[in-house]
Order: C-alpha cells, then sequence, then structure tokens
C-alpha cells in the first residue's frame, strides 16, 4: 500500500517535497493556508526567482548547528536543481554564477512546480488552516477547517515568520511544539538595520560602495562588501542583510551592537591618507565642500566633514593635521550604533526555527516523534542573499519528500538517538 504523506505547508520546499514524495511513489496532500501556493516564490529575485547560485560553500549557510545544512545540500546540490528545473521546462540563464528562469519570471517556476503536481496526482488544498496535530498508533491527525486529514508521514514546511504577507505567518512552529519540538527565538534575518544617529535623515536615497562590519560586545561577527544603502532610519542594501542576522541576535541577547563602515573599501588606510594629501596639495583655495567633490555623494560628504569637526566652507589649506585624521577616519571606520532591525514584514528570512540539534541530519526526520520531518526556513538555517535560501528551499524538500515516502532510508547502523518516540521540550 501507498504510504500517505501530509505536507504542511505550499512554499517552495512544500512544493519540492510533495514532487519528490509523489516521484516515490506515495500519496501526497498538501494544505496551505494561503489562497493560492507559492506566494513567497513570486517575490524572490525582485519577481525573477535566483533559483540558485552554482558558488556552493558551507559558510553561505547559518544554522545554530554549522555542521547541519551542508550535507544536506549536497544530498540535492545545485546541479541536482538545474537539472530537475530542466525536466520541468524551465531554461535557466546563468548570470555570474546566479541562476534564473530564461523567462526572468518567477511564475514561470511556480507554474511549473504546480503542473508537476497536478501531473502526478497530488492533491493541493489552499485555503486551509491546521488547527490542531497529533499522532496515534503511527497515524498522524491533522485538524482542520477543511476537515480532519490523516497520513502514515507528516512534512512540516510551513515556513518561518518573514514576509507573513506571504503566508509565513509563524503557525508551523506552534505544530512543532505541540509535538514535543523545541524552537529557537525567530529573528528577522537578512534585513535592513536601525541606527540610533540623528543624521540619518541627511543621508536618506543614498547609494555608495562601502565594506561594512558588525560587531557584537567588540567582536566582528561579520562582514561583507557591496552597494550600501542609507535610510532615513539606518542602513541597508546587500551587505548589510548579509549581516544583519549576527546583529538580531546580539540585540536579542542585550548586547551591544555597532557597525563599522568603510566607504572607499578598494583603498587601504594608508592609500587613503595619500589620496587626501594629494588633494589637499592640489586644492589651492577650494573650500572643504569643493574638496570632497567627486569623492563621495554630496550629502554623505556634509556629514562626514561635520563628524570630524570640519566646515563645509573652511578652506581645505586650512585643515589642521588633526582634522585630516578625524576625516580619514571618517571615510575609512566610520560607526554607527545599531539599536534595532527593521521587522519581520521587512525580512527576507528568519534565523532561529526548530531546533535542528532535535533533527536528523540524513532524513530531515524528527529524533522525537517517528514520521515526522522539516523541510524549509521553519528549521534553524538561513543563507545568505543570491539563490541561498531557495537552494535549501529545495534540497531539504527533496531529501524530505522521499524520506517521508520511505525511499531515503537511514544509513545502515544509525541508531534512533537519543529521544526518538520520546515528547522532549
Amino acid at each position: 500500500m501507498k504510504r500517505q504523506v501530509l505536507i504542511v505547508g505550499a512554499g517552495a520546499s512544500g512544493l519540492m517535497a510533495a514532487i519528490h514524495g509523489l516521484r516515490a511513489g506515495a500519496r501526497v496532500t498538501l494544505l496551505e493556508h494561503k489562497e493560492r501556493a507559492g506566494k513567497k516564490i513570486l517575490s524572490t529575485g525582485n519577481g525573477r526567482c535566483n533559483l540558485t547560485n552554482l558558488d556552493q560553500r558551507e559558510e553561505y549557510y547559518r544554522c545554530s548547528c554549522p555542521g547541519f545544512p551542508y550535507p544536506v545540500i549536497k544530498r540535492f546540490p545545485a546541479e541536482h536543481t538545474m537539472e530537475f528545473f530542466r525536466e520541468l521546462g524551465i531554461l535557466p540563464k546563468n548570470r555570474r554564477g546566479y541562476l534564473y528562469p530564461n523567462s526572468d519570471q518567477a511564475s514561470s517556476v511556480l507554474e511549473a512546480l504546480l503542473q508537476e503536481i497536478e501531473r502526478l496526482g497530488g492533491n493541493l488544498v489552499c485555503e486551509c488552516r491546521v488547527t490542531g496535530v497529533g499522532k496515534e498508533k503511527n497515524r498522524f491527525f491533522l485538524s482542520t477547517d477543511k476537515g480532519v486529514f490523516q497520513g502514515d508521514a507528516l512534512i512540516l514546511a510551513a515556513g518561518s515568520k518573514a514576509a507573513p504577507v506571504t503566508g509565513s505567518d509563524g503557525s508551523g512552529y506552534k505544530l512543532a511544539e505541540r509535538l514535543g519540538h523545541r524552537i529557537l527565538t525567530p529573528l528577522p534575518a537578512l534585513v535592513q538595520l536601525r541606527c540610533g544617529e540623528k543624521h540619518y535623515r541627511q543621508l536618506a536615497g543614498v547609494r555608495t560602495e562601502a565594506r561594512v562590519e558588525l560587531y557584537v560586545d567588540g567582536t566582528c561577527m561579520a562582514w561583507d562588501t557591496g552597494e550600501l544603502q542609507l535610510t532615513d532610519y539606518g542602513i541597508s542594501g546587500i551587505p548589510v542583510f548579509q549581516i544583519s542576522r549576527y546583529g538580531s541576535i546580539g540585540l536579542h541577547r542585550k548586547q551591544k551592537v555597532w557597525v563599522r563602515i568603510n566607504f572607499l573599501p578598494e583603498l587601504g588606510r594608508e592609500e587613503v591618507e595619500e589620496l587626501m594629501e594629494q588633494r589637499r596639495r592640489l586644492s589651492g583655495e577650494k573650500t572643504c565642500r569643493q574638496w570632497m567633490n567627486g569623492l563621495l555623494n554630496s550629502k554623505l560628504s556634509m556629514v562626514l566633514l561635520k563628524l570630524a569637526g570640519i566646515s563645509p566652507d573652511q578652506k581645505a589649506c586650512t585643515v589642521s593635521d588633526a582634522q585630516w585624521r578625524r576625516l580619514a577616519n571618517q571615510l575609512t571606520s566610520y560607526k554607527t550604533t545599531i539599536v534595532g532591525t527593521n521587522p519581520f514584514e521587512n525580512a527576507q528570512v528568519c534565523c532561529g526555527g526548530v531546533d535542528p540539534k532535535q533533527v536528523f541530519g540524513d532524513t530531515l526526520e524528527s529524533r522525537l516523534v517517528p514520521g515526522l520531518y522539516f523541510c524549509g526556513e521553519i528549521l534553524d538555517v538561513d543563507g545568505i542573499c543570491g539563490g541561498y535560501n531557495l537552494q535549501w528551499a529545495w534540497s531539504s524538500g527533496a531529501v524530505a519528500g522521499r524520506a517521508a515516502a520511505g525511499v531515503l532510508s537511514p544509513p545502515a547502523g544509525r541508531t534512533a538517538g537519543p529521544g526518538r518516540g520520546q515528547r522532549k521540550g
């Protein structure tokens, strides 16, 4: 008899799990509480869907258990993702290692996934909210506003709390908790950072290349270089997103969080000082406002001059050596205090979620409840920008779907491990 697999959540990982479960011979019922499946897929890659990235490294996946995510990625790597979507009719487009559908439409990716589920005979039920979950005699029961569903295996793919308008409202965490799993506090990640200084209103709209380093209690936790965006409340842009999870965690722990910014990231400190000296020699009677022209955005220049104690109308030739040093510090080591992040509504993903210590990494099956599996953002795994979170969704969905269908077995000799079959908080 075919195994009956229930999946809660029809996002990227849930759809992938459904397809791989169906291909493995299971009967699959996929429950989605929104009016349509895959809403978050439509917003990925600014609507173009960055399917994956050919540059795969272990450090690009963050987790409270550092060794947990990457073995899952290797079981269904980026090359498999490309081949999978080719089979569905999606022609991948390679942009310096970033893969998109050739259509540049995320909707084509979602349509291909839904078509495959329909072809394989999967049962997709939308606008179906799960209100209860339980297990009796090796059968799972899901209470919903459309009746009770039951199956031999259950996959929780209900997402995180990021971008709740797409359906990720944290409801999956409650189901996991009811089944005895520990939830590590979900926090916004790949999100903007809010700063404490008052001059950001003057900087709103500025974009500039910069190196951004995030410190927690004086320790540099992460850094990235790219286009920095300054807003009326603080800092944004890809390099900020890449480091933001560490700021979220530090703030949650009531630690001191600050960011150091180098606005001339291609130059070393000595090169910056040489450049400043050259410009000073050539400045003649120019004002400092004129001296800064062409070096940085004018709004940013005015703020940095003020922070260095230099008047924009002061003649460059009258600036003291101490003032030049302070300006060099502002150009290369500008410091800003982080007081918060933007909310879940603005976050692309979360850090936190189901504790990976309670999940087998080879099948993504629960260590506590046999037959229960997890995939996607509900787990405490988050990737950097660039297609890595979708790759996690594809990889974890494929592994969980096959395992739940009974065709991906644990390695020979693996014991159940502590807590298997037991409820544990």
